[in-house]
């Protein structure tokens, strides 16, 4: 799969065209993506989400789908955020930005996303259980409540980007 700024700073994750969709890994065979015999696929429930991040159910877990667009993404650990590239002329352009936008960021509403762990980053069309080494990014967090809320950021006009913060929560 082709990644902006392979080899970069970062890995990317892209999708065919849908939301991308972050499942636990205890829950990833449960994901059954575009495939399914059933009038609504969990595709279409991924699809459905009307925000920059919304929380979907998969198996006895909730899993983060990334809605609004198609755009890479990818995880940014030290500031705990899915950090997704709209436009720019460059990675590092892109990454320049990061710490004004959450200085200033006026976010979406906070949901509540209890995670068993790890998650698994992928395109909300592939079934979890068929997952290839250059399709998906593994995410690792720790077991806990995070409050996770988005935001579009347009720093320049040649710049944007959406990010989908994940807080720890005591």
């Amino acid at each position: 799969m082709a990644r902006y700024g392979d080899p970069g700073a970062v890995e990317w994750v892209e999708s065919g065209g849908g939301p991308l969709i972050a499942v636990p890994a205890v829950a990833l065979s449960s994901w059954s993506g575009a495939d399914g015999a059933g009038l609504e696929t969990d595709y279409d429930r991924a699809c459905g989400v009307d925000a920059y991040g919304g929380l979907v159910t998969v198996g006895q877990s909730l899993a983060l789908v990334l809605g609004d667009e198609p755009a890479s993404t990818s995880f940014l650990p030290e500031h705990g955020v899915f950090f997704r590239w709209c436009a720019a002329e460059s990675e590092a352009e892109l990454l320049a930005g990061i710490d004004a936008a959450l200085a200033e960021a006026v976010w979406e509403p906070e949901q509540r996303w209890d995670v068993p762990g790890a998650v698994v980053l992928f395109d909300a069309a592939w079934p979890g259980g068929e997952l290839e080494p250059e399709n998906h990014l593994r995410v690792e967090l720790e077991l806990g409540r995070y409050g996770v809320r988005g935001t579009y950021v347009e720093p320049d006009p040649q710049t944007s980007f959406i990010l989908v913060q994940l807080r720890r929560l005591v």
